[in-house]
């Protein structure tokens, strides 16, 4: 699909957005509308965890909705003159199972926003040195090769990976710190030099648990899936957050070049279960929601999905909307009415031309990640920017994150020290890119 395809393709929902927040100041429910412009300043503070249905989304009135404030930057440009902070970002991208490709889409963004307009990192330019796995776990080894080489680097930010991350951190070791948005695979969770910022997939799919028992009252749930590294991972997750809160559930998955899927969806007893709950990377997204509708499974309340589906190519594969299902996110909803935290985000995409990406759960993610990481950095001034001390910053970081979650406590879980995020909240699909928030932030079962 070409750029400007994707962007004709997403006219529509610009459209609707600049009717969402044309209006006067930010909203605290439905009814009211969410300002454009981003207030003078961004709040701090911890929020309590909102009822179902009710309230803001995104952080509600802990958003962020100043950039420069949350960066602790300056207007204006970086000095191009000065040598640059340069982070490594690893991706997995450019073979035939990927799960983020546009991660590196938002991290970039980021980057080249923070210097064009909050005055780099302690005026210095921000850089990022690229590294991308395709398909094989020792790419993970030559990422890892790749930063340590590079004394300047003093962090790593990951995107989407899960092939090659355990060659990544073994090779790294404890030598430079990681700061990841979401990890999909737990890998990340349990080591000491990382960071997990929106939560691993673990903890931010416990709520499926939490959403089908407490808001659905669900006794039965199908869960189908690719055979997927990465996705297994998540569901996984899903299946033991759903046994723990009393929800039967029948696991199956597919092969990741299987089409047709009627044979898989109706094996898990789609068709008779209270839930249904297709989680796929945006490959598999078109050939589950049409083996659905041909099994007669349109009831969007029935059916809950992870965000990946929110992406151009799965709208285009469908006709130009997405799958009309029930959507749990671990961070800001593009196009949530309700979220204070979501228009200064669109004012950026907007100013870059990044409409067709903006919706895309990763490259919201991302965007998020690398400008707490300039926080975290600028926090520190360019002279003290060193390994441990980014980490220190870091893991001491209890939020509000920009797109993300209203507090955050890193180390919560002995057995995750470095997930600090457990929380997701979720939304009903109702069609031509209208949301309606169905339950705020939830967390795994007790």
């Amino acid at each position: 699909m070409t750029t400007k395809a994707r962007k004709k393709g997403w006219l529509s929902i610009a459209a609707l957005a600049a009717v969402i927040v044309a209006g006067c100041g930010s909203s605290s429910s439905t009814t009211k509308t969410t300002s454009a412009s981003p207030p003078a300043t961004s709040s701090t503070a911890a929020a309590t965890t909102p009822p179902a249905s009710s309230g803001s989304g995104g952080a509600g009135a802990q958003s962020v909705t100043n950039y420069l404030t949350y960066v602790d930057g300056k207007a204006g440009k970086a000095n191009s003159s000065l040598p640059p902070v340069t982070i490594g970002w690893v991706n997995q991208q450019g073979g035939q199972q990927v799960i983020g490709a546009l991660a590196t889409n938002g991290a970039q963004l980021a980057v080249k926003y923070i210097n064009d307009q909050l005055g780099g990192i302690d005026g210095h330019p921000l850089k990022l040195q690229t590294c991308f796995i395709t398909s094989a776990e020792e790419e993970g080894t030559t990422c890892g090769q790749k930063f340590l080489a590079n004394k300047s680097i003093s962090v790593i930010d990951v995107g989407a990976v899960a092939i090659g991350i355990q060659s990544l951190y073994s090779t790294i070791g404890t030598s430079k710190p990681v700061i990841t948005g979401v990890s999909v695979t737990p890998v990340d969770s349990t080591k000491a030099n990382a960071v997990i910022l929106f939560g691993d997939v673990t903890h931010v799919l416990g709520p499926f648990g939490t959403y089908a028992s407490q808001v659905l009252h669900a006794k039965t749930a199908a869960l189908v899936y690719p055979n997927i590294a990465g996705i297994t991972d998540g569901a996984a997750a899903i299946s033991a957050s759903l046994k723990a809160a009393g929800v039967k559930v029948k696991s199956v998955a597919y092969d990741a070049n299987e089409t047709d899927l009627i044979g898989p969806l109706t094996s898990a007893g789609a068709s008779s279960a209270d839930l249904v709950i297709p989680y796929t990377e945006a490959g598999g997204c078109v050939n589950l929601a049409k083996g659905l509708k041909q099994l007669g499974i349109t009831d969007a309340k029935k059916i809950l999905s992870a965000p990946l589906c929110l992406n151009s190519q799965v709208a285009a594969g469908l006709g130009g909307d997405f799958p009309i299902w029930t959507y749990a996110i671990a961070s800001s909803l593009y196009g949530d009415p309700t979220d204070p935290g979501m228009p200064p985000y669109m004012k950026v995409t907007a100013q870059y031309g990044q409409q067709a990406e903006a919706p895309d759960p990763w490259n919201i993610v991302s965007f998020g990640q690398m400008l707490t990481t300039a926080r975290f950095l600028n926090q520190l001034g360019y002279s003290g920017i060193t390994p441990s001390a980014v980490l220190a910053k870091a893991k001491a970081f209890t939020g509000p994150v920009a797109l993300g979650a209203p507090s955050l406590q890193c180390g919560k879980y002995p057995s995750a020290p470095a997930v600090c995020n457990d929380r997701t909240q979720f939304f009903l699909y109702k069609g031509k890119h209208a949301f309606v928030k169905s339950a705020g932030w939830l967390q795994p079962p007790a």
